[in-house]
């Protein structure tokens, strides 16, 4: 008798373990989140991920090769244009300029000695043409001998080829002093190179060099953004294009503030589709910018592109599937009752219902996360 009596006690725990599975799996009733359906304006919306970017955005790049000596911002800072941001070594710079200028007082000195020449030959030469005006006057009269005529032409032309060559002196030494000026001014350009100046007012989001570095024409010393127009550029699907115009409203999601939405509108939309991914560039001006922010930064985008007046829709949350078809589940009488539906268009967190429903439904779906596969048709449900 002991024996039977454990083997009823074993197999009526065994029931009851079953009977309390069996209840929770199939009688017990589902704690569920409760929707009543009703007319709402609902704002269809374009998704789009994409990272903040700035309109104008430079490389700040030296001009020459150099030695960097002296960078007086980093990264993070403000800049005003015509601003020093980074220094060259310029002490073989200024050596060669000073020889540039030296050379143009060797040049000034060798012009004004021509030019002296050149008064002189001028000189010599009209006091040969008087010599040969007096010499000409006593030939004619029979005081002069053609000796001394003949004579008298060829200091003329002595004197003539003497002023002739000076003449081209003084325009050889205008173009030498021309050559040694726009040496100078190349050399002072050379000079004034190695101060990198700021090419407009903007922010310094990064710094590649470090003073010490010799930096080459076209290698980048710092990356500099203007703030006057900060945007995301978002990427979108390009089935949405013919629902996107610029102005139209946005929202924008920072991922490092997930639950703050920053106000924001199309400034314009591109024109060039990926041809992997089908889709194009949106860019969506923020306002006002988070105080934090960074180039780069990853932010969801959603446009603004319809809005549905009295449309019926419900959760997405609320969304099933069976047997490969899409619908929602409702509460009749305290049961879970599967409904066949169309949908239609989609808003952040709500999906119009074209087909389906009523208004007043109640459609359900299961209060703990996870556990939608056990809301079937026909299954008890509770709560609100």
């Amino acid at each position: 008798m002991p024996r039977l009596i454990r083997r009823l006690v074993i197999a009526a725990i065994v029931i009851a373990i079953v009977g309390s599975i069996v209840y929770a799996k199939a009688l017990r009733p589902i704690a569920v989140q409760t929707f009543a359906v009703a007319p709402t304006d609902l704002l269809i919306e374009v998704m789009g991920t994409g990272t903040v970017e700035a309109r104008v955005s430079t490389i700040v790049s030296p001009k020459i090769q150099g030695r960097l000596v002296d960078l007086p911002v980093d990264q993070g800072s403000s800049v005003a244009k015509g601003q020093i941001i980074a220094r060259l070594d310029d002490s073989d710079l200024r050596r060669r300029v000073e020889l540039a200028q030296a050379n143009i007082e060797i040049a000034r000195a060798g012009l004004t000695r021509l030019e002296a020449e050149t008064q002189r030959a001028q000189a010599v030469e009209k006091n040969a043409q008087r010599d040969d005006e007096r010499t000409s006057a006593a030939f004619d009269r029979g005081a002069a001998t053609e000796t001394e005529r003949d004579r008298s032409t060829e200091r003329i032309a002595i004197a003539q080829a003497e002023l002739a060559t000076a003449v081209a002196g003084v325009a050889e030494g205008r173009k030498s002093l021309i050559a040694a000026q726009v040496n100078l001014e190349y050399e002072q350009a050379r000079l004034d190179d190695t101060l990198i100046k700021a090419p407009f007012d903007g922010l310094i989001i990064r710094r590649d060099r470090d003073p010490g570095d010799i930096v080459l024409p076209g290698s980048s010393i710092y990356q500099l953004i203007a703030l006057d127009e900060i945007w995301v550029s978002a990427w979108v699907d390009e089935t949405t294009l013919a629902s996107i115009a610029p102005d139209q409203p946005a929202r924008v999601i920072f991922r490092s503030e997930p639950t703050r939405p920053y106000q924001g509108r199309v400034a314009r939309v591109g024109r060039e589709a990926d041809r992997e991914t089908r889709e194009l560039i949106v860019d969506v001006t923020i306002d006002p910018l988070p105080e934090r922010w960074a180039i780069g930064q990853r932010a969801e985008v959603y446009i603004e592109s319809q809005r549905l007046d009295g449309a019926l829709a419900v959760p997405i949350a609320a969304i099933a599937v069976r047997q490969g078809k899409q619908g929602v589940y409702l509460n009749r009488n305290g049961k879970a009752r599967w409904v066949e539906c169309e949908l239609g268009q989609r808003s952040a967190d709500q999906v119009e219902i074209s087909k389906g429903l009523n208004e007043n439904d109640a459609v359900i779906w299961s209060a703990t996360s996870g556990a939608r596969s056990a809301l079937r048709d026909g299954r008890r449900v509770t709560g609100s």
